[in-house]
């Protein structure tokens, strides 16, 4: 069939992206929010389109065949222009504000934060805008206290009253362990014992919510650091001081450890943490949306891609929520 007749789609550059990364139908469905069938037709009129096989059908997983590997660049270059299109239309709907206080979480700093602040800044010229970058509790205080009208933070599964929630990010935890340090390929707690684990400070988010993790598997891990800094974890895990359970938004923060760490699957049953915007429910519903928006494909490209890219075995398990 030619091109004439099955046109490129933006949907079909998406779903064969998301293929050639998941190598399963399932789960480009389940992160995309279509149906298989929907999925399997998309890319037989992608490759109807081009006249060339993409994916080898007949592998679990798929892989991608020479003409899948040569497309596939030229794929993700055309959905990052696109994107970044999209961000930049998207923050055009918000020229409207008046007064914006938002909050961020401190995890998105060196990636997302910057490009939607400037985006943002570069649309709210009569806008008073406010940004603080703080740890997911103190934005989610400052929510309660009505000191912020948005903010994105870690989520406790309990919004404070009168705040609604948008979830954004699936975050997992995993495990990072000094690079020295041997390991084999299926890691036991056993294997660990040799050095303590490193914690988050008690009153961070993070730190309830490993704990409680740990609790309902009856795991007493011993530890002897509490660390309030994610840098700081990392710098104590890449200086051979012990091992610590975060997630990829927190390995990819601290790239400049990445050559003396080792990141692997947690050695027990999995989890994982939620990032959500949360928004006053008297805040502009119209508004809202379209900041969420904006987030979801920074996320998509600064944060799940990245991720993916350094650690491919996420698979899933890091991926965009539905709102």
């Amino acid at each position: 069939m030619s091109l004439k007749q099955k046109p490129l789609t933006l949907r079909g550059l998406e779903v064969f992206e998301t293929l050639a990364r998941t190598g399963s139908v399932a789960d480009s469905a389940r992160h995309l929010g279509m149906s298989q069938p929907a999925v399997s037709q998309q890319l037989r009129n992608l490759e109807d389109g081009l006249g060339a096989e993409l994916l080898n059908h007949g592998k679990r997983p798929m892989t991608l065949t020479p003409a899948g590997v040569r497309f596939l660049t030229r794929t993700k270059e055309a959905l990052s222009q696109l994107r970044q299109a999209q961000t930049e239309l998207t923050a055009l709907d918000l020229s409207h504000l008046a007064d914006l206080q938002l909050g961020m979480i401190d995890d998105f700093e060196n990636d997302v934060t910057p490009q939607f602040v400037t985006a943002l800044a570069q649309n709210l010229s009569k806008c008073h805008f406010r940004l603080i970058t703080a740890p997911s509790r103190e934005i989610l205080q400052m929510l309660k206290n009505r000191k912020l009208d948005l903010g994105i933070a870690a989520s406790t599964g309990e919004p404070p009253a009168e705040v609604t929630e948008h979830p954004l990010l699936r975050d997992p935890f995993l495990l990072v362990a000094p690079a020295a340090m041997e390991l084999p390929a299926q890691i036991e707690l056993t294997a660990l014992t040799s050095l303590p684990m490193i914690r988050y400070e008690r009153d961070m988010i993070i730190r309830r919510q490993i704990d409680a993790h740990l609790s309902r598997l009856k795991l007493d891990l011993p530890a002897r650091y509490e660390i309030g800094s994610q840098q700081a974890l990392m710098a104590l895990v890449a200086g051979g001081l012990g091992w610590a359970i975060t997630t990829p938004l927190g390995y990819l923060r601290a790239q400049r450890f990445h050559r003396d760490v080792t990141v692997h699957p947690l050695p027990f049953t999995p989890f994982a943490r939620r990032i959500s915007l949360f928004t006053q429910k008297d805040w502009q519903d119209a508004a809202s949306f379209d900041i969420a928006a904006t987030l979801r494909v920074l996320i998509d490209t600064q944060i799940i891609d990245a991720g993916h890219k350094k650690l491919p075995w996420l698979g899933e398990n890091l991926r965009m929520l539905p709102d």
